[in-house]
């Protein structure tokens, strides 16, 4: 699987990523609102990325590389994924999530795989909606929600927090 936006590739995750993972991972700053610690082991992004690898093949999706077509670097991860384990109330509904590093942000890249996972989602994959969440206190991926029509259904909560939870359907979708 490879999707191409103007200034994106985002394609599945292999093992020889983990570096660039572990960056991501194991920044306090992108890992502020997830909820689980940083990573501090290397092995620990390549054990992530086994897993993600996994949901490829028992789901038939999971989160994607995001690469930077200019630098050829992955500067994060976006996609759908299978939500296997109940959460909100939720289970087996397809969640959009992503998380970049820090120099990428503001730069619209959440925004420009987002739609092409939503595009996946709901053109290819044929779904009728599509869930997400986030921390109530990160304004800046509950903006990219509420801009991407996401609707705030409900609010959760987590170890860490309050969350958001929103939905997507296809009727409301605008490609």
């Amino acid at each position: 699987m490879k999707i191409e936006t103007k200034r994106l590739i985002l394609r599945k995750l292999e093992e020889t990523d983990a570096e660039r993972m572990f960056l991501l991972d194991s920044n306090p700053e992108v890992m502020k609102y997830i909820g689980v610690p940083v990573l501090t082991e290397l092995h620990e992004s390549l054990n992530v990325i086994r897993m993600i690898r996994n949901q490829y093949d028992e789901n038939g999706t999971g989160r994607l590389a995001v690469i930077e077509k200019e630098s050829g670097l992955l500067i994060g991860w976006s996609g759908l994924k299978l939500l296997t384990e109940e959460t909100n109330g939720y289970k087996n509904v397809l969640d959009l999530g992503y998380r970049y590093l820090p120099e990428s942000w503001g730069k619209g890249y959440a925004m420009e795989a987002a739609r092409a996972s939503l595009d996946l989602g709901f053109i290819e994959m044929k779904a009728d909606v599509i869930y997400a969440y986030a921390h109530c206190e990160n304004e800046g991926s509950n903006h990219i929600l509420t801009k991407l029509g996401f609707e705030k259904t409900s609010e959760f909560e987590e170890p860490d927090g309050i969350c958001n939870w929103y939905e997507l359907k296809r009727e409301k979708y605008i490609p």
